[in-house]
């Protein structure tokens, strides 16, 4: 598998809002999770995430990823992202931010994919309220702390 190639079709299809062309570089059930919108499983939410979250609510994509690199079944790429928004209290302002994302592969499908960045920083390029930004960083932050894998973060002993 050609991780560049690859990395070039996933950017494509969600600069084209292609989801079903998305969704096809996915295993039957593979996981996006989306760092705005949460996670969507299986071909058919991966499709509509996409068309539905992503295009219904913005316009004019750009996707750059880089300094790929792949080790086993796991990819790893920086990357740089902008839409315009069209949510009615944006006023068509542009956002962008910076990312890591994170692919785990069966095969040549991707079976998990992953990324962090910075989601109040571009909530607050939209011009959502202090108190707006501040309520969705808190939910973020109360999914993170019911994870598991926090719980021994949270326990001192």
């Amino acid at each position: 598998m050609n991780f560049d190639h690859l990395l070039a079709q996933f950017t494509a299809a969600v600069e084209a809002g292609e989801g079903t062309v998305l969704a096809d570089l996915f295993t039957v059930d593979g996981i996006y999770h989306d760092g705005f919108y949460g996670s969507f499983q299986g071909h058919a939410a991966i499709a509509d995430m996409l068309e539905t979250h992503f295009w219904g609510k913005a316009k004019d994509f750009k996707w750059h990823m880089h300094e790929p690199i792949m080790t086993g079944s796991i990819g790893y790429a920086r990357y740089l992202f902008s839409y315009t928004s069209t949510l009615p209290e944006a006023g068509g302002r542009r956002v962008m931010f910076d990312s890591i994302s994170r692919f785990q592969f069966e095969g040549p499908k991707i079976k998990d994919y992953f990324e962090i960045f910075d989601a109040a920083m571009a909530l607050a390029q939209t011009g959502f309220s202090a108190e707006r930004i501040a309520k969705f960083a808190d939910r973020k932050a109360q999914r993170l702390r019911a994870t598991a894998a926090a719980a021994s973060h949270l326990t001192l002993p």
